[in-house]
């Protein structure tokens, strides 16, 4: 009789627990409002019941990510791909932490096995384009944010990126048209006004290079590379002014003033 009541107890009470469990709708709900400890703790009492049910584990991974405990949110991940080989957003979940801690080498193989295995998906295309930057595979780079920026024209960034594995391979034409359509989306941005520059001062276009150096200039005046750079502009443009700013810069700590300042001043 004792073991009965013990039972039947024991019954009772998983019965309470199951019944007190979100459901996914719930719990989605929670997380969209960034109140991500309830929804771990929801997910925990679900899994009781629902055990290997990927999607809330994705969901719990990415709460752990959310408040920053990435050891743990790791962990989930590596435990979605116990159940499913081939899930790619855990790849990529693994390797997006990995980024984030700048281990681009170690993050590489992840996202890219994500990148195969989803890739339609922007947000993974997109990482893959900026890890490859990092692990300065230029080429393998630009493919990923070309085929991004057909998924989304309107996100500004992959322009950004597009034109620095441009620049970083040699291609200036192409690095100055990428950061020229970023700029029109992000305007105000003073590193890709500055790299724009560059790009426009290594192709010829002297007057849109100063343009870009004196707006930097203007909302950063200790820029002293756009400093060198807009007087190299002026120099070659035949203002006097150029090289008294291509030895200030040099003097500020410029190494490409300094390089530059014989060839230009001479």
């Amino acid at each position: 009789m004792k073991r009965f009541k013990n039972t039947f107890t024991i019954i009772s009470l998983i019965l309470i627990l199951f019944s007190c469990a979100a459901d996914p709708a719930e719990i989605e709900a929670l997380y969209k409002a960034e109140r991500y400890q309830e929804a771990i703790s929801e997910i925990n009492k679900r899994q009781f019941f629902h055990l290997g049910e990927i999607k809330m584990l994705h969901l719990r991974a990415r709460c752990y990510e959310e408040l920053g405990n990435t050891k743990e949110a790791t962990e989930e991940y590596e435990r979605i791909l116990d159940y499913d080989p081939n899930y790619a957003q855990a790849y990529a979940g693994i390797g997006k932490i990995l980024f984030e801690k700048e281990y681009y080498r170690e993050a590489e193989l992840p996202i890219l096995r994500a990148a195969s295995l989803e890739p339609e998906n922007f947000e993974i295309i997109y990482l893959a384009g900026r890890s490859q930057l990092m692990v300065k595979n230029w080429e393998r780079a630009e493919e990923f944010l070309k085929q991004a920026q057909k998924m989304n024209p309107d996100f500004a960034e992959v322009f950004y990126y597009t034109g620095m594995a441009r620049a970083s391979r040699g291609d200036i034409f192409g690095a100055a048209a990428s950061f020229n359509i970023y700029l029109q989306k992000e305007p105000n941005n003073l590193v890709a006004r500055y790299n724009r520059g560059f790009a426009m001062l290594k192709i010829g276009y002297l007057p849109w290079a100063l343009e870009d150096f004196e707006f930097v200039l203007k909302n950063n005046p200790d820029h002293y590379e756009a400093l060198g750079k807009k007087g190299i502009c002026l120099a070659k443009m035949g203002n006097p002014e150029g090289c008294q700013l291509i030895q200030e810069a040099a003097k500020r700590g410029s190494d490409y003033a300094k390089n530059k300042l014989k060839e230009v001043c001479s």
